[in-house]
This record gives structure tokens, C-alpha cells and sequence, in this order.
């Protein structure tokens, strides 16, 4: 709002909020990695067991 000053509080709870969703985006490529191998490893299997 104009006019408001940003207080510490609101200045923790923005950094906190950044850094949980830094961590998300982190996991989230990781998730990402996992499947892709486990997508390419089931295809493998599949292949094999014909």
C-alpha cells in the first residue's frame, strides 16, 4: 500500500517464503530427473523381456 514501510517481519517472512521456494524448485527438477530415468529404465525392461 502507498505509503506503508515494509517491517522486519514482512522482510523474514518474503526471504523465507523465497528460500521454500527455491527449495520446491530444486526438488521439483530433481522429481523431474527421476522419472525421466525410471521412464527410460521401464522402456529398457520392456524392450528386454521381448
Amino acid at each position: 500500500m502507498p505509503g506503508r514501510r515494509d517491517t522486519g517481519g514482512e522482510a523474514e517472512e518474503l526471504a523465507r517464503l523465497r528460500a521454500e521456494n527455491a527449495r520446491l524448485l530444486k526438488a521439483e527438477k530433481e522429481w523431474h530427473l527421476e522419472r525421466e530415468i525410471l521412464r527410460r529404465a521401464a522402456a529398457y525392461f520392456a524392450r528386454a523381456v521381448k
